[in-house]
């Protein structure tokens, strides 16, 4: 059955005039966090919800983590962790961006816990806690990623450092694996080697450095707290191996017209597919501004190189080619292979989902699942089917 959630992101179509949709699976979501639990072994398994949950709505999501059995929660900015403590209010949130001169307030007010990654963060944490207020922190060392987080010698440093003040105490260590989504590149091992040497010195507190592709490196990596985030939203982790994990979102758009062109007719603009036959076309209420990149079009864009076909969708069980130029609203179908009439206005048809894997997409528009599930906007109608009792 489905349920409809209203959300930050989104406000949502009357039912009935949606020209798109997403279905999201909320017992697929659990069941994702779960397998990731159990991956995990020893080590506490946390939740990332950056960017409204990998854009299928925070709230909805947080309580279905919730309910999994997750208790620690990782956003990205601390009004994305203000919206999460008011949905959880007795769970651990931690905010990846840090703290900084302004944003002070937010983390006391909404008992955030923010993740310092430079030096000029720590001042700004350390006068925030001047007057003896006792507040939570954790400490990013970048072991190679080179993006925020202390150096090691620093954090080395800090850690060595009996003059610091007391009222800086990190309870967890966190690093971000650069490659691991390849296994066997050697900076994953290079990577563990230096983020062990942190925690040795920080005796006795917490480690998180494995994410979601982290967590299939193996127990080396998972420390004492995991933090999946792609998998838990069905896409895949590691690159040229199985997904194992549920789908969890499935779009689709309505089918706003059905019509025929002749051979030698275009369709699209730029006129980049000509028809060597007649074609039965099926327009789709659905573009890039629903995130449905352009580049989904395949080598029919000015600019891309190589020679990749595009993105499919599956319409009645049958796996049908994009044609032409996906717009800003509209994208085409070629059905001249299905049944004469089978095909009608007011059809949805798959963009990706439960018979289009999300990574197969995202690879024929020549990037990753996480950018176009964040890029999903707000003109889908959102359905959440409820958690299996």
């Amino acid at each position: 059955m489905s349920t409809h959630h209203t959300h930050a992101r989104s406000t949502l179509p009357v039912a009935g005039e949606d020209h798109a949709r997403l279905t999201i699976d909320l017992s697929a979501l659990a069941d994702n966090w779960r397998a990731m639990a159990r991956r995990s072994g020893a080590a506490r398994t946390a939740a990332v919800l950056k960017a409204d949950a990998y854009g299928i709505g925070l709230e909805p999501a947080a309580r279905t983590f919730h309910l999994a059995g997750a208790r620690d929660f990782f956003v990205a900015t601390p009004a994305e962790g203000a919206a999460l403590r008011a949905t959880l209010p007795d769970v651990r949130i931690y905010v990846l961006s840090g703290m900084w001169a302004g944003s002070e307030r937010l983390f006391f007010e909404f008992d955030l816990v923010p993740v310092i990654a430079s030096e000029e963060q720590l001042a700004v944490f350390m006068a925030a806690v001047s007057d003896g207020r006792d507040h939570p922190c954790v400490l990013h060392v970048d072991t190679g990623m080179s993006r925020l987080g202390l150096r090691v010698e620093d954090a080395l440093a800090l850690a060595g450092d009996v003059a610091r003040p007391a009222s800086f105490s990190p309870i967890m260590l966190l690093s971000h694996l650069a490659c691991a989504d390849e296994p066997s590149h050697p900076l994953n091992r290079q990577q563990l080697q230096r983020f062990r040497t942190a925690v040795d010195a920080f005796d006795g507190i917490d480690a998180t450095l494995a994410n979601s592709a982290g967590i299939f490196l193996g127990e080396d990596y998972h420390f004492t707290l995991t933090r999946p985030g792609i998998s838990l939203y069905g896409g895949a982790a590691v690159n040229d191996v199985p997904n194992p994990m549920k789908p969890v979102v499935t779009a689709e758009a309505r089918i706003l017209q059905v019509r025929e062109a002749k051979a030698g007719e275009s369709v699209s603009y730029g006129a980049t597919t000509v028809f060597s036959r007649g074609t039965r076309i099926a327009v789709a209420a659905v573009g890039y501004a629903d995130g449905y990149m352009r580049a989904l079009s395949g080598s029919g864009v000015p600019l891309r190189k190589t020679n990749i076909p595009g993105a499919s969708g599956v319409l009645h069980g049958r796996t049908v080619p994009l044609i032409g130029r996906v717009t800003m609203d509209l994208t085409h179908f070629d059905v001249t292979d299905l049944p004469e009439g089978s095909v009608r206005a007011g059809d949805f048809i798959e963009l990706f989902g439960r018979n289009m894997p999300i990574e197969d997409v995202a690879r024929a528009g020549g990037t990753i699942d996480y950018e176009l599930l964040t890029s999903l906007g707000s003109r889908y109608e959102r359905r959440y089917e409820a958690v299996k009792k």
